[in-house]
């Protein structure tokens, strides 16, 4: 049996869990306030404050550092193959060094912290969002100063691919599937035989728009708007991604709240709800191309898959491409304990 230690960082919590092999004995999800947050300039400045933390919340439920090891959510500097990397200090500087600049920059670097203090143990990331399997073609754009290049949900999505293939009795790499994730964004990839091979950018700007990202945008219009002194380079990249979508059209990222405002009749919030829909069905769709129509199944996940208004006009659009199944929110945790596991359980 092996003991696995899971850490995700997120913007405001820290999301920890201990597993005995894929059986999970305790979880806790730590909230940061404001106050804590704000004596930090930037999340690598919030390392040793996230360190501190996870020990402490361990050694409350007296949960002993008795581990095999520690896997950390992996983070958005540079493209990556699908896969459980150990941690070394060159994957660490580049971290450091991420254009994007997430909460998941530092999982790497507190999976060593710990795993340094209870030697033999070893520490890994794990399918981050920058995993790029992508055709050749994928990477063309049209603009030849530089290539597509995906971030996407790719843990959550190599996860549910997998359980989708055992609940078929098949493997993922027998398959060819077309995986939706909803979130605060929206990720769509076209996996193919065990290989995505088409994804989109879900945070710099690619895509439908979601809850609060933009997505795809009329370029033109954009280029005059950041030349023009309306706005900072800094609000137009928030608008892309954070108060963009959903969120800058009706004041809000939660889907609940829009559905229950589309039951009171605020036609703006159905008009705009559904126009997510459409565009997200449009992706889902060109990655049906991208198969050339060979679709096993369509599988949507994330967090806003629990919304029946948001499954039910996405099935209306799609569903002529192939039988779409449904998995409502997201488990990364165990996807990246499973995960860390195998990387185990090969080394024996």
């Amino acid at each position: 049996m092996h003991r696995i230690l899971v850490i995700n960082p997120g913007s405001t919590s820290t999301k920890i869990a201990v597993y005995e092999d894929s059986k999970q004995i305790f979880e806790s999800d730590i909230r940061h306030t404001p106050e804590q947050l704000a004596q930090f300039q930037g999340v690598w400045d919030q390392e040793p404050f996230r360190l501190q933390v996870v020990i402490d919340e361990l050694n409350k439920h007296n949960i002993p550092m008795q581990l095999d090891a520690v896997v950390g959510r992996g983070d958005l500097s540079h493209p990556v193959q699908s896969g459980t990397y150990e941690v070394t200090d060159d994957m660490i500087a580049a971290a450091r060094n991420a254009h994007h600049v997430h909460a998941c920059d530092i999982g790497g670097a507190l999976a060593r912290d710990i795993a340094g203090r209870v030697m033999p143990c070893r520490a890994f990331i794990t399918d981050p969002g920058t995993v790029d399997e992508l055709a050749p073609e994928a990477h063309i754009c049209g603009f030849p100063d530089f290539d597509r290049n995906p971030i996407w949900h790719a843990l959550n999505q190599k996860a549910i691919a997998r359980r989708y293939a055992k609940e078929q009795g098949t493997r993922y790499e027998d398959l060819r599937l077309i995986i939706c994730h909803l979130g605060g964004g929206i990720s769509i990839a076209a996996h193919d035989h065990g290989r995505a091979i088409d994804a989109n950018n879900a945070l710099d700007g690619e895509g439908p728009f979601s809850p609060e990202r933009s997505g795809s945008l009329p370029v033109g219009a954009l280029v005059h708007l950041c030349f023009s002194g309306k706005m900072t380079e800094k609000e137009i990249m928030n608008r892309i991604a954070g108060d963009g979508g959903m969120k800058a059209f009706l004041g809000t990222n939660d889907m609940r709240e829009v559905e229950q405002r589309i039951a009171d009749g605020d036609k703006k919030a159905k008009l705009i709800a559904d126009a997510m829909i459409w565009h997200t069905a449009k992706w889902i769709a060109a990655e049906g191309a991208v198969l050339c129509g060979n679709v096993d199944a369509i599988l949507i996940t994330g967090g806003m898959a629990h919304s029946k208004y948001i499954i039910d006009g996405l099935k209306k659009r799609i569903s002529f491409l192939a039988p779409v199944n449904v998995y409502p929110g997201q488990d990364e945790m165990l996807a990246m304990a499973q995960n860390a596991l195998r990387e185990l359980e090969a080394e024996e």
